[in-house]
């Protein structure tokens, strides 16, 4: 594929954007342990990836960028995870945002237009804000705590948000938040970053992920036009998931992890390689004990591979996929590396537990794994509420949400009774 990109930059095919993340990421793991150790945000790394055309990696070709489909950008996301994780994340979130605001039917036109440009022509990437105290992850249920208040010239948007990862280089905010209407819809806003009444407080402070920047981020009565609504529906209208982003959110996800295990597997095989205990000898690598770990090790990286290709694969062909399939994607990769790492660290011992080893760092890395959504007991029991068939499948997560939105109107009723 060809694409035509801002400002004379040159027209690059498909293998030349593998080629630029895989240079730049030499110099992204050299910095990766000073970043971990400091818990700063790698800037350098985001103007490095808009130098090389990889910010508009799955913007659409129409709008100049590259127009990648899962199965590539798949492919840029694990070599990047294999470098800086932390990176990688904050990068596959703002690919996820792109790829599907190119699809959606519900974002407006005008909108996606300005941000596909603006990732086209500098470092200006977008994240969604959804994750609150009182609310936890949205994928639980629960009306957002984030209230837009309408007023005649503009939005006005107060709330918290916590683990809002990319924060401190972000441009655009998608934040998850609920109407003050008398019957209150629920869904996305478009915010600009640095408005008025809006602060980032530096809160973020994690055993893995440590350069991700995802700090809360806290909105008093922000003013946002009226047209920066993007998504905003009734509650029950959110039922039925958004199968393409939860497909792209959960591969490229695993794409992540499954790129720390590859860094651990690395440095696992120069430590077989090089060690020669005293007692034996002979390096490490000669022990057939050794060769069994590392040969459990390169089967789930086998078996990973496999599932982060074909799944991509599917949904750039069309195939009809489920947001339950996608899950159990992302459940199994993510804990096939974190499986990965554990079986490496089972024979190092002390030296991986090490600080002056990276194993010990990507311990802690691919841990985080477990926590993205989907979280694997949800996937669980997902897919046993499927297999026991609707009778048995109890009070779903989807019902629970509509429950309590319908308490929130009778609760607002009767205050505005009591008033009148």
């Amino acid at each position: 594929m060809v694409t035509s990109v801002a400002k004379g930059r040159a027209a690059h095919s498909e293998p030349d954007y593998i080629a630029r993340a895989e240079a730049l990421a030499e110099g992204f793991a050299a910095r990766a342990a000073e970043h971990d150790r400091t818990g700063s945000f790698a800037f350098e790394n985001f103007r490095e990836l808009s130098e090389a055309g990889l910010l508009s990696l799955t913007v659409p070709a129409v709008h100049g960028g590259a127009g990648a489909g899962a199965r590539y950008t798949a492919r840029v996301i694990g070599i990047i995870g294999k470098a800086d994780p932390s990176t990688a994340l904050v990068l596959a979130m703002h690919y996820i945002n792109h790829l599907v605001m190119g699809r959606s039917p519900t974002w407006p036109a005008r909108l996606a237009r300005k941000l596909a440009r603006e990732s086209v022509e500098g470092v200006a990437l977008v994240n969604a804000l959804r994750v609150e105290p009182e609310l936890g992850s949205p994928a639980r249920g629960g009306l957002p705590a984030t209230i837009a208040r309408r007023t005649e010239t503009g939005w006005r948007l107060t709330g918290h948000k916590i683990y809002s990862t990319g924060s401190p280089i972000l441009k655009w905010y998608l934040v998850w938040a609920r109407t003050d209407e008398a019957e209150p819809r629920v869904g996305q806003f478009l915010v600009p970053a640095g408005l008025p009444g809006t602060r980032i407080v530096e809160t973020w402070d994690h055993h893995g992920l440590r350069a991700t920047g995802s700090h809360d981020v806290i909105f008093d009565d922000v003013v946002i036009p009226l047209d920066a609504e993007v998504d905003v529906r009734k509650p029950q209208e959110w039922r039925a998931p958004d199968v393409a982003q939860a497909t792209v959110h959960t591969v490229f996800v695993a794409a992540i992890y499954d790129g720390v295990a590859r860094a651990a597997r690395d440095w696992f095989v120069s430590f077989l390689k090089q060690r020669v205990p005293a007692s034996l000898g002979a390096p490490l690598a000669t022990l057939p004990r050794a060769q069994e770990i590392l040969g459990a090790i390169e089967a789930r990286l086998a078996v990973n591979a496999r599932l982060i290709e074909t799944f991509a694969r599917d949904f750039d062909d069309g195939v009809d996929l489920s947001t339950g399939e996608s899950n159990v994607i992302k459940l199994t990769v993510t804990n096939n590396a974190v499986a990965v790492v554990e079986d490496a660290l089972s024979l190092t011992g002390n030296h991986g537990l090490s600080r002056t080893n990276p194993l010990e760092r990507h311990y802690r890395d691919v841990l985080c794994g477990r926590v993205h959504t989907p979280q694997d007991d949800a996937t669980r029991s997902g897919l046993g509420r499927a297999a026991l068939g609707s009778s048995f499948s109890g009070n779903k997560q989807g019902d629970d949400h509509v429950d309590r939105v319908h308490r929130l109107h009778q609760q607002q009723q009767f205050v505005r009774d009591r008033r009148s």
